[in-house]
């Protein structure tokens, strides 16, 4: 053998140990998104649930790698039969020394994905231990068949259809899932408004706890999605290419959903932003390694309008709640990523050459998008018709729902004892639990100052003074209460000071009444706000004229709207200045 042949064998091994530990690098990439989904999933969710939703992402993965051990790596990766599963076995037990333990590893991480994508559209109402079993079926039956079809040396695999990384067999089927299992399971108390008749009338939005932690963790899917998508690529040539179709489709997704809620909704959405991205990941998860820059732009932009779409298309027709967007994420970009590939595969992508996978855009014809049609409609019936089954087996037995109480309460008490996730913050659940309605009784008052009557003048800020003492039990100080917007705190706080008060509690309160919050859109839907944020602040004076400090407030808080405040004005009986023992009035002296 020659020297430049010896070489060449040094350089092919080399090669080949760096891409067998990339490839568990990347296993290990797709292990770390499922703190992104539960990230995602807690910070879209009421902070009430937020433990049950850990609980949900944490077993996903342990109770998918047990299944996974008993059947499932052997139904997808096991000996081919009839083209429909893989022979199960216990090679990991009887031949330990010669199983192929990457593989297990890898496929593993991708099972315990296609389970979690569920756990979002069903949040906030589904029973625990009904969950721990459909997703043991997920991670044990319904996952491994379809892939085995994709990639186990399956039917599907033979007609050559193409799924690099799972926007069908992983997305898509997830997706499916969520959608049949948030159908039956029903919307969340308070999401639709009906009339008399049962009609829905209304669509209701629940703002997402935290969407810092949301934004976290679309940070965390978007890097891991690096492993996900280029994990199984064989040269830098084609892992570097399927990187930048990675990072290109989610930007492209973004801006363009960006612009389209800002369009729509007059303000550019957050929550559907960062929903924008998973599209486009999603979405390019299939075609990452057979498009190009082109194709990843288009195939993103498609996906921003689509997720738009999907989240309304539920809301609005469908008429089914998905608390995070799944099914917009996953299943409709799961099925555009999957025809993607028959519009956008190009002979030019590294790696694709000689794969004859060549998109109908780059002159290919209808050849490879008919093969992925059917694979598209095959899984998704493989998938709707056996999650259909798991779900009403579940219904009828052990119950998929938990109590209207437990809704209410909350599942971190009710399923896990857990008194809240945020141990010492005061957590209450404000979003659409009490709502006083505007009837033919209601006056509103009058938007124009120059109409209003005096009378409404005076009631835009309303006062309310208790009865006067006699002389003789009258201290001569009065405590002032003012509860008032946020916004005009600072504008009151200035306006009392010039009047001489040097001291003021202020403390944050929150209120109930038929006036409604700003008109705003959280993810396409109405956000009531039922109980609004106000301050309440508190002066005690004596020597100030209590009618000066409330004309000086009614003047600072007016603009003639409901809500613009109240004030309320009482006696004080005696004041006890702690550190020097002074009483009454000198008490009120602030002499340092």
């Amino acid at each position: 053998m020659t020297e430049e042949a010896i070489r060449s064998l040094v350089s092919e091994s080399s090669t080949s140990t760096v891409f067998a530990i990339w490839f568990l690098i990347g296993a290990a990439l797709v292990f770390w998104m499922q703190a992104g989904f539960a990230m995602v999933e807690a910070g879209f969710t009421r902070a009430k649930n937020t433990g049950n939703i850990l609980m949900k992402n944490l077993m996903d993965f342990c109770i998918g790698t047990v299944m996974f051990i008993l059947i499932g790596f052997s139904l997808l990766l096991g000996e081919d039969l009839m083209g429909f599963i893989g022979k199960p076995g216990f090679d990991i037990f009887t031949s330990y020394a010669n199983f192929d333990f990457s593989n297990f590893v890898f496929n593993l991480v991708f099972c315990a994905t296609t389970a979690t994508i569920v756990s979002g559209a069903m949040a906030e109402r589904t029973k625990f231990l009904s969950y721990c079993i459909y997703s043991g079926v997920i991670s044990g039956l319904i996952y491994p068949i379809e892939a085995h079809w994709i990639w186990g040396g399956g039917w599907l695999s033979q007609m050559g259809f193409h799924d690099f990384a799972g926007s069908c067999a992983i997305h898509m089927v997830g997706g499916i899932s969520a959608l049949i299992g948030a159908a039956l399971l029903g919307p969340r108390i308070g999401k639709f408004t009906k009339d008399k008749a049962g009609k829905i009338t209304e669509v209701n939005a629940f703002p997402g706890s935290n969407l810092a932690i949301g934004a976290l963790g679309c940070f965390i899917l978007w890097f891991g999605w690096y492993g996900f998508n280029g994990a199984a690529a064989t040269s830098k040539e084609q892992l570097a290419s399927i990187f930048l179709t990675t990072t290109v489709a989610p930007a492209v997704a973004t801006c363009v959903t960006m612009v389209f809620t800002w369009i729509k909704y007059g303000k550019p959405d957050v929550s559907m932003s960062l929903n924008a991205s998973l599209a486009g990941l999603v979405a390019i998860t299939a075609p990452c390694d057979v498009t190009d820059c082109f194709g990843a732009i288009v195939i993103g932009a498609v996906a921003g309008l689509l997720v738009c779409f999907g989240v309304w298309f539920l809301d609005y027709v469908l008429r089914v709640d998905d608390p995070v967007g799944a099914v917009a994420v996953h299943m409709m970009n799961g099925i555009w990523g999957t025809i993607a590939v028959g519009l956008f595969a190009t002979p030019t992508a590294p790696g694709n050459e000689e794969t004859g996978v060549v998109g109908l855009f780059y002159g290919g014809g209808f050849h490879t998008l008919g093969i992925q049609l059917v694979g598209f409609v095959t899984v998704a019936a493989w998938t709707a018709i056996t999650i259909t089954i798991a779900f009403l087996i579940i219904k009828a037995t052990i119950g998929l729902r938990v109590t209207e109480e437990e809704e209410i309460l909350g599942l971190d008490s009710t399923e896990h004892g857990l008194t809240s996730a945020y141990a010492g913050f005061s957590i209450m659940d404000i979003s659409n639990t009490l709502t006083v309605d505007v009837n033919e009784n209601t006056d509103l008052g009058e938007d124009s100052y120059d109409l209003a009557s005096q009378a409404k003048k005076d009631a835009a800020v309303p006062v309310a003074v208790e009865a006067p003492l006699s002389p003789e039990f009258d201290s001569g100080m009065h405590k002032v209460s003012i509860i008032c917007k946020l916004a005009k705190f600072d504008t009151l706080k200035k306006t009392l000071n010039e009047l001489g008060v040097t001291g003021m509690t202020m403390t944050q309160v929150m209120g109930c009444g038929v006036q409604k919050g700003s008109t705003e859109k959280y993810r396409g839907a109405t956000v009531d706000s039922t109980l609004l944020p106000k301050v309440k602040v508190e002066v005690i004076v004596s020597k100030i004229p209590v009618q000066k400090v409330i004309d000086a407030a009614k003047k600072a808080l007016y603009t003639g709207h409901i809500g613009d405040g109240k004030i309320f004005v009482y006696n004080v009986s005696r004041v006890v200045k702690v550190r020097t023992g002074e009483e009454g009035v000198a008490a009120l002296q602030d002499v340092e």
